[in-house]
């Protein structure tokens, strides 16, 4: 199994640890060599998945103790890549697979996250009841319509925008919406008929809102934070302007098609460096303004998260901005 050991930028990752998120993503490159690796990460993946859906951010195998929190896309990215899987595959035995979920006490009402041993539950599904449980989580949408950031989404540095619970993610509008687009299918295999009607109106109701409420005239927003202030608008001294909410308007084909054409063009006038030969993630970066997003303020601008091309954010979708925009690291 692929295992994070911590060997990134600094020395802020006390490694061993397999981090939810990233093994599977590091599974999607591999389906092309080895489809059963790929399975076998995402039979692996669902045993860390609490009975209530959520999942853990990261665990340590040798002592099953692992790291409960409220990122809101970890659990989406078991979705995602069991989609990858039944799509390169045709294998649909996986959904009929049956894996325990994790027992543990549910994070306190202001709590962000737990370290604690985890062990498996008495209680078991389908690979299929994982990935529409891990669904069911994440239906839930703040007051502009879109899913609630939580305490991070794939920027794990946005560790406070919303995690007094009213914060909201356009990135994770785009996810979701992919994820129920691809789903919907699998829900027809499986005779369910009304999970279908129901899952069809909410993507559509997700895409509405996002070239609504998520769009701010030249691009997409990023995020609305507890306190109402937007990440990833025209009027922000800092991250004026995001790239993964602009890519997956493409990725996710969310986007109405005048607006994605428009976003990606931002993209390329503001976040392309062609001198550096990189993609930055988001710009300008968090230094000395207003905004409190969390611990991605925490790193010099420039550097990983905070506006640099922190290559964990581009795993899927880097290569497809690259040849769009025909650039060529150095």
């Amino acid at each position: 199994m692929c295992q994070d050991y911590g060997l990134e930028a600094d020395f802020t990752n006390h490694g061993g640890a397999f981090g939810f998120r990233d093994q599977l993503q590091d599974s999607l490159g591999l389906k092309y060599i080895s489809p059963k690796f790929m399975k076998n990460q995402i039979i692996k993946h669902a045993s860390h998945q609490f009975v209530e859906g959520d999942v853990e951010h990261w665990w340590h195998d040798i002592v099953d103790r692992g790291i409960r929190t409220r990122f809101s896309d970890d659990l989406l990215w078991f979705v995602f890549v069991t989609e990858e899987y039944l799509e390169f595959t045709g294998d649909y035995s996986i959904l009929d697979e049956k894996i325990p979920y994790l027992k543990g006490k549910p994070l306190e009402e202001n709590e962000d996250e737990k370290y604690e041993e985890y062990k498996a539950s008495n209680v078991y599904g389908t690979i299929y009841e994982h990935c529409k449980k891990a669904i069911e989580k994440s239906l839930n949408f703040g007051e502009n319509g879109l899913p609630k950031i939580g305490s991070g989404d794939w920027n794990d540095g946005f560790s406070t925008v919303g995690n007094k619970g009213k914060g909201e993610s356009v990135w994770l509008g785009f996810f979701l919406y992919n994820i129920l687009d691809r789903w919907i299918p699998v829900c027809k295999k499986k005779n369910e008929s009304e999970l279908m009607e129901k899952y069809e109106k909410i993507k559509e109701n997700i895409k509405r809102v996002l070239n609504t409420n998520g769009w701010d005239g030249r691009w997409f927003k990023r995020a609305f934070t507890d306190d109402g202030d937007v990440l990833g608008s025209i009027e922000n001294e800092e991250c004026r302007i995001d790239s993964i909410s602009q890519s997956w308007s493409v990725l996710s084909n969310a986007g109405d098609n005048d607006k994605k054409y428009i976003s990606m063009e931002s993209l390329e006038n503001h976040l392309l460096d062609k001198e550096s030969g990189i993609i930055k993630l988001l710009d300008p970066p968090f230094d000395k303004g207003k905004l409190e997003p969390g611990y991605i303020k925490a790193y010099l601008p420039g550097v990983r998260e905070n506006g640099g091309q922190y290559t964990h954010e581009y795993c899927s979708c880097g290569q497809f901005l690259a040849n769009m925009l025909e650039i060529k690291p150095k």
